[in-house]
């Protein structure tokens, strides 16, 4: 899978957090981390600034405020933006907001709005445990921030939706107090699964796999194989079980940051239903797209407006549509009934004619019916209903009831 798992782990919490080298923790996108010595500086944007480096702002109304959302382009920073879109959703208790004309955003007016906020999490307590703390969470944020814009090292881990192994890089969303979830975990009601993957890591699990293939005990090499098949099976990085976990472990409300195969989703839960802001830079002007459902594993969704209202399709508006013709959806309910009914029956399914094969022959018959006919003709046989009935006493025959249930 092309998740960011896949690169190296966060460093080691035994060794001395200013003697790690950043490239260890560097960017599952190979992007350079700056040295060492420059942690302290302010995230800048490299001059001459780059066309990545700017994002458009698309303005929505939200909770009947006119809101901004950052959206980006193919290859955008999408750890910064998702968080950053939480905390101009969140304005009221971020007082992060954007000037009301406000069309394009540089990363450095990003990063110094994140700055920003993560500053203001300084803790009432002066106690001295506790500002040391602070300073010393605000001093490893600064080492992960020029990361937003490239990508982050999380290492998933396959028991919870919230289970990560701890990387430097968590500091930011424990500090703006931003839940970060997956769904990518093992269904407890396949044992051999769960036995196989256990507690460990992606990284750890990669590394299992690895060893179990070239062991000479036979059980070992069974559970390799079991693992190394649950990784590709479910290489979509979220399963059924973990949506329903991550459906169910949500709060109503709540505003998270959803990681999946190397993309990080703002998301939200409204009437028990898990939506995800859409930051496409392609529907920037499309003020009805704003959020998409995620209620399936296979990549099945629909886009929604700012009040989760089933939204047209984009560039529809407008559009005129011709009627639908219901003789034709009629013939597609017949056969979709005689299929259902086959299989229910267990006998073999009857050929089904297409989209493009039910409009010939409707062409066809409405062909017939204005062709005037001197004498009586035997009706003609179309090509199509060589393996059927004809379609005249199809379209008149008495239809059973449909809402009939397949056990």
């Amino acid at each position: 899978p092309g998740g960011s798992p896949e690169g190296p782990p966060g460093g080691s919490p035994e060794q001395p957090r200013e003697q790690q080298p950043l490239q260890d923790r560097g960017s599952p996108r190979g992007v350079p981390c700056p040295i060492p010595g420059a942690v302290s500086e302010p995230p800048r944007a490299q001059p001459p600034a780059r066309a990545e480096d700017f994002y458009c702002v698309k303005w929505i109304s939200w909770k009947g405020q006119r809101t901004p959302v950052v959206t980006q382009s193919e290859n955008g920073p999408c750890p910064l933006l998702a968080i950053i879109n939480i905390l101009l959703l969140q304005w009221k208790a971020s007082g992060v907001t954007l000037p009301p004309q406000k069309e394009v955003i540089t990363a450095e007016e990003l990063m110094a709005h994140l700055g920003n906020c993560i500053l203001a999490t300084q803790p009432r307590d002066t106690s001295e445990g506790l500002q040391l703390n602070f300073q010393q969470n605000i001093s490893d944020t600064m080492t992960v921030l020029p990361k937003l814009s490239t990508g982050l090292d999380v290492n998933v881990r396959f028991t919870g939706v919230s289970d990560f192994e701890y990387t430097p890089e968590c500091i930011v969303f424990d500090l703006l107090n931003i839940p970060l979830y997956h769904g990518w975990l093992v269904d407890p009601q396949i044992p051999e699964q769960v036995q196989a993957v256990g507690k460990l890591s992606y990284n750890q699990l990669v590394e299992k796999i690895i060893t179990c293939k070239q062991a000479s005990d036979s059980t070992l090499v069974s559970e390799g194989l079991v693992a190394e098949q649950f990784l590709e099976s479910t290489a979509s990085q979220l399963t059924f079980h973990g949506l329903c976990e991550l459906t169910a472990h949500a709060r109503e409300g709540e505003l998270s940051v959803f990681f999946r195969n190397n993309h990080f989703s703002t998301m939200t839960k409204h009437k028990g239903h898990l939506y995800l802001l859409v930051t496409d830079q392609g529907f920037l002007q499309e003020e009805g797209v704003v959020w998409e459902s995620l209620h399936s594993v296979d990549g099945d969704s629909c886009f929604c407006d700012t009040e989760f209202h089933l939204s047209h399709a984009p560039g529809k508006e407008g559009v005129t549509v011709a009627p639908p013709d219901h003789r034709l959806q009629q013939r597609q309910v017949d056969q979709d009934y005689m299929v259902a009914l086959s299989l229910q029956q267990g006998q073999d399914t009857p050929s089904v004619l297409s989209d493009l094969e039910l409009a010939r022959q409707l062409q066809q018959e409405e062909y017939q019916q204005h062709r005037p006919h001197p004498h009586p003709a035997s009706p003609q046989l179309l090509p199509a209903q060589a393996a059927g009935r004809p379609a005249g006493e199809r379209r008149q025959r008495q239809r059973p009831d449909l809402d009939c249930t397949l056990l």
